[in-house]
């Protein structure tokens, strides 16, 4: 900490000198008021998340207690205000502008106002910075002076960002209000300690203390309890509105916060001195912030003060306490003139962040003046602190021009309403501003939302792209070692080979019995593969049954699979008759498949290429193409003419057979859309239609085999065991419940992603569970009896 030095006062753009009103609060120093019979405690009375209760109704509580926890990082919990009943949790009345109602805890005061036990630190200097953070977070501390930030939050800087400053605003620019000047009166010392507080976590190089000359006793006070403290109160013009965290910073350091900045970028803090008498209160006392200095005044008030309230009371108690009038009552605001809001409802209670209460009469607070036209004199230009253009805002902000309403950044107003009070024309420029930020506000965070959503199903796709690339390496890896094993063995068969021409034929080993000779494999997996490709196409014809394409190329492949069967089954046909001494004319069938394998190998290599080669092949792919070609017409026409004959085929009993496939499949598929459509007489009437085609169909399959000349194949009837019909509704019950567990794990995860309220999400997934729960033993227990039997 560096030694005190004068401190060079400078002076910010605009601001103005509205009447100050303070004295009629400032006679009667800090009063208690009774307790109250109720309290209610809202669960969001900071920037942040809200907090989560942690008692239920009926609990008991005492004084000090903690009753909801922070539900994140930037968040704060709540304490009971006082010993007694909780009552409810839900919904209540809340002071905001729009007067709706917020979740509180209600609790019902005992009278006892017993507290709970206490941690009061006597010397906070042997503690570590982080353990008075974790006090002053577990404490519910957030700013008492402004929008209400969580207090720890603020405190905890980035690494790179060293605070060298720590600034105490004492300034209380706006008018009636007087809460930090009583509490600077009064409890100096209290803040001075708060203060002491800071410096040990913070370490900064100097320390300021900024108070507007219009607090004369406030100042004295607070210079006679820093004392010889490496402290400066810096004294300077009123002026409004001083009091703005960034006002302030440039008026004791000269420096501006950048648009869209903050204070910790300078390597400064800035708190309040009622957040400050809290952080005393938390540390030294071990008291949680359950508490805070109001002022009440205005003309309809009797007795205006300022009091030392507990936060959750009701407003109209603290009003009756001052002495409310309500025949002089014409407005109700909750903060100042200037920037203050009017209440709906004296039944909300004060919050953390209340610290005025003005009850004003009509004379007081008349209403404002119809707007006019705007005449453009510029006084809100010169009025404006921030140094912007709240004429061009205004115009922006009707046009709901967002783009230049941030090029003109929008975001640097505090809506301290100094254009608002010198405007001629009686614009409510800040309501169009408020309004404004509340919609780019929106529509960014649906921007973020849609952003989020792409990025995940980018990053689905990625990782399905990754799937597929690794598949389709593995099916690269396998073939290539398919290859490696085959070329092995076609080289030890080229040994054993050349072996056997130099041995006598007797010392060859005979092939195992039942097993397989390598030709013999080869037409095994051809026919298989052959067979798996006709089922694959008469599946899709199934789902597509107007498909003339798979029409067309069902015979084709239906020819080919009975290509390669017949192939194998002359294979093992002349294994088994085959003698110990093989006859010659076996060696010409034994060539004449190897020609017709190498003639098929050869077109398939043929066919790939043609692929790889795409449309536009270049030089060496049509060569190498051409040379393909030749050598499969060479090997097609080494093939004999009986090796190459077919079996014959019934074109008719085909085209039966296939006409019957397809009306079944159109059958079945109006069959399920009018199950799902029973009232559509659409439907009803083209299933009629489509019921005779298939009967037709049948009918013309049964005389084309009565009249076709290839003898029917030989079948061998199976007797199927009987259906199980309740296994069969026992295992679709259990893969429903199953799809809607998982499908309300999904939803949950969205919803918790997207920080979104997942109360409903979590419900609904324990039903589902209990649902999977239910039918996974009834499936059980049938198997279960199913065994016993």
């Amino acid at each position: 900490m560096t030694a005190a030095s004068p401190i060079r006062i400078w002076d910010i753009p605009g601001g103005i000198h509205p009447q100050e009103n303070k004295l009629q609060s400032l006679g009667h120093g800090i009063e208690t008021p009774p307790l109250p019979r109720e309290l209610i405690v809202p669960l969001q009375q900071h920037i942040g998340a809200r907090a989560e209760p942690c008692v239920a109704v009926g609990d008991k509580v005492l004084k000090g207690q903690p009753i909801a926890e922070a539900s994140g990082f930037v968040s704060c919990p709540l304490h009971a205000p006082t010993s007694g009943t909780v009552t409810a949790i839900g919904p209540a009345p809340y002071p905001h502008a729009s007067g709706l109602e917020e979740w509180a805890i209600r609790i019902e005061a005992d009278g006892e106002d017993r507290w709970c036990e206490l941690d009061p630190i006597s010397d906070f200097r042997a503690l570590e910075p982080a353990a008075l953070l974790d006090i002053i977070r577990a404490a519910g501390i957030s700013g008492l002076g402004g929008a209400g930030f969580p207090t720890a939050v603020k405190l905890k800087a980035r690494p790179e960002q060293k605070i060298h400053t720590l600034i105490i605003n004492g300034t209380e620019c706006e008018p009636y209000i007087t809460a930090d000047d009583s509490a600077m009166r009064y409890r100096a010392e209290q803040i001075v300690s708060g203060i002491e507080v800071l410096m040990h976590i913070l370490r900064p190089e100097q320390v300021l203390i900024g108070i507007e000359d219009n607090k004369p006793e406030a100042i004295e006070a607070m210079r006679a309890a820093v004392g010889e403290r490496p402290m400066q109160v810096v004294v300077f013009p009123t002026k409004y509105p001083s009091g703005g965290e960034k006002q302030l910073i440039q008026i004791l350091t000269g420096k501006e916060v950048p648009s869209g900045g903050l204070p910790a970028d300078l390597g400064m803090v800035c708190q309040n001195v009622g957040t400050l008498l809290a952080i005393h209160d938390a540390v030294v006392l071990g008291q949680p912030l359950i508490k805070r200095i109001t002022t009440l005044t205005g003309d309809a008030l009797s007795h205006p003060t300022n009091v030392e309230a507990l936060i959750g009371t009701p407003i109209r108690d603290l009003l009756t306490f001052a002495g409310l009038q309500p025949e002089k009552l014409y407005r109700l605001v909750m903060g100042g003139p200037m920037m203050g809001f009017t209440l709906q409802s004296m039944d909300a209670p004060i919050v953390k962040t209340t610290n005025c209460l003005l009850a004003g009469s009509k004379a007081e607070l008349p209403p404002p003046p119809p707007a006019q036209p705007c005449i453009r004199c510029g006084l809100c230009a010169e009025a404006c602190p921030a140094s912007l253009l709240p004429q061009q805002l205004h115009f922006f902000a009707l046009g709901k021009d967002y783009d230049q309403l941030k090029r003109q950044n929008l975001f640097d107003c505090i809506e301290c309403g100094a254009c608002s009070y010198v405007c001629p024309s009686s614009i409510p420029l800040v309501q169009y501003y408020r309004a404004a930020k509340s919609e780019i506000r929106a529509l960014d965070l649906q921007q973020h939302k849609a952003d989020h959503s792409r990025q995940r199903f980018e990053h689905r796709q990625e990782r399905l792209q990754r799937e597929a690339e690794q598949k389709e390496r593995d099916r690269i890896a396998r073939a290539e070692k398919a290859a490696r094993l085959k070329a092995a063995k076609e080289a030890e068969a080229a040994k054993q080979a050349e072996a056997g021409t130099a041995a006598p034929a007797a010392d060859a080993p005979a092939p195992k019995a039942g097993g397989l000779t390598p030709e013999q494999k080869q037409l095994k997996i051809a026919a298989a593969t052959a067979q798996m490709a006709l089922k694959k196409a008469q599946k899709q014809l199934t789902a597509n049954p107007d498909n003339a394409d798979l029409q067309a190329q069902i015979p084709q492949l239906e020819q080919a699979a009975r290509d390669a069967q017949d192939a194998f089954d002359e294979a093992q046909g002349e294994v088994s008759s085959q003698p110990a001494a093989p006859a010659p004319q076996a060696a010409g069938e034994d060539d004449a498949k190897k020609l017709k394998i190498e003639a098929a190998m050869l077109r398939a290599a043929l066919k790939k290429a043609e692929r790889a080669a795409g449309d536009s092949p270049s030089d060496e792919q049509q060569a190498e193409i051409a040379k393909l070609r030749e050598q499969a017409e060479a090997a097609e026409a080494r093939v004999p003419a009986t090796a190459a004959a077919n079996k014959p085929v019934d074109e008719k009993l085909k085209q039966a057979k296939l006409d019957l496939a397809m009306a079944r499949a159109a059958t079945r598929k109006t069959e399920r859309a009018l199950a799902e459509s029973p009232e559509d007489a659409d439907l009803q009437a083209q299933l009629a239609a489509r019921q005779q085609a298939l009967s037709a169909a049948e009918k013309a399959l049964h005389e084309a085999e009565n009249s076709s000349p290839i003898p029917p194949p030989e079948r061998q009837r199976v007797d199927k065991k009987p259906v199980d019909e309740q296994l069969r509704e026992l295992k679709t019950n259990l893969a429903t419940t199953k799809a809607d567990f998982k499908r309300a794990e999904r939803e949950l995860k969205d919803a918790t992603e997207s920080g979104a309220d997942t109360a409903a999400a979590e419900q609904e997934l324990a039903t589902r569970r209990a649902a999977l729960d239910i039918a996974a033993k009834a499936f059980a227990d049938y198997m279960a009896s199913k065994e016993t039997n």
